[in-house]
């Protein structure tokens, strides 16, 4: 069984649907925000992605505006601003406004992901850049100790987390923050070692912090469930199939529809990819997620799901994120 005192989070990446306005996918993000509220969810998280086809959600803190102004108690984060993207007090500035129209909801995820292709980050200006710099001179201003001022002041802490990999676990401890981890480390469809002592060196390594005075743990993976395996797998294909084509023609396109994606002609590294992304999310019927998750969020000691899955079908993925809540003792 499932823990029901574990947080429970969905991470929304604005994916763009084949046959639809790009906008349609902010909207969408927005009436997710509000069903997850609904379910009784503890965060909405967003993303950052620029220059992608399949995504249109490239600027947090907007997006997470659009979310405040339609709810009212569920928390907001971004997972992530990527920081070499971003002067620090520019992203404290803008942090610092959303508390204000959501005081004590926002949470300021950070990641240090380059941009997607290389004129993205021509355009970006993307240069060198000292990630715990930044994040030193961010928590600064948002804490009051920085040489500039941040206006308006924050109503309240705005707490930071680091989505964490290799080396950025090892700053998320020096800074004592809690951490958001995804992909290999989790071992799902892979080794657990390698991962568990990715967190245990996390663990070892933390100095608690104003903020964190402990260690803490969120993990993020495509979650789907459906009344039958079938159902789910079908559900995780779309996903799986743009990060085919994007692994092997460079480019990540919108979600497609399930039949066309079965009546498509693949190659047979994009079937190895597809296999691989299939095999890293957690799809099945409500007892085969159930089941798997315990173990993981056991495995890993995590204090949060981030669920991240999506698909096509927005009725099925709506169903889906009402299940999970489900299993987790939400309403």
């Amino acid at each position: 069984m499932i823990n029901a005192g574990l947080h429970l989070s969905l991470l929304d990446r604005s994916r763009i649907r084949a046959g639809e306005p790009e906008a349609a996918a902010l909207r969408n993000s927005v009436a997710r925000a509000v069903q997850a509220e609904r379910l009784g969810y503890d965060r909405f998280w967003v993303a950052e992605h620029h220059g992608v086809p399949g995504i249109a959600g490239a600027a947090p803190a907007v997006l997470l505006a659009a979310v405040a102004g339609a709810t009212t108690g569920i928390r907001l984060g971004s997972a992530g601003v990527m920081l070499p993207h971003h002067q620090p007090l520019v992203v404290a500035e803008q942090f610092a406004m959303l508390s204000a129209f959501a005081p004590g909801r926002v949470d300021l995820g950070l990641g240090r992901s380059p941009g997607f292709t290389a004129p993205v980050r021509r355009a970006l200006r993307q240069g060198d850049s000292d990630f715990a710099a930044d994040l030193a001179e961010l928590r600064g201003y948002l804490t009051g100790t920085g040489e500039v001022t941040v206006h308006p002041h924050p109503d309240g802490a705005v707490p930071l987390h680091v989505l964490a990999t290799g080396s950025g676990l090892r700053i998320a401890a020096e800074f004592g923050l809690p951490v958001v981890v995804g992909g290999p480390i989790l071992g799902v469809g892979g080794d657990p070692a390698p991962g568990l002592a990715a967190l245990e060196g996390y663990r070892r390594g933390f100095r608690p912090s104003a903020q964190q005075p402990e260690p803490r743990v969120a993990i993020s993976l495509d979650v789907l469930i459906a009344d039958t395996a079938a159902e789910a797998a079908d559900l995780a294909l779309p996903e799986a199939w743009a990060m085919a084509q994007a692994r092997t023609q460079g480019d990540f396109p919108p979600l497609e529809p399930v039949a066309a994606i079965r009546g498509a002609t693949r190659t047979a590294r994009q079937q190895q990819y597809l296999d691989q992304t299939a095999a890293a999310a957690i799809a099945g019927t409500p007892a085969q997620v159930e089941g798997r998750l315990a173990e993981l969020l056991d495995r890993t000691g995590a204090a949060e799901l981030v669920a991240a899955g999506s698909t096509f079908d927005r009725a099925a993925l709506a169903a889906s994120d009402a299940s999970l809540a489900a299993m987790f003792g939400r309403s």
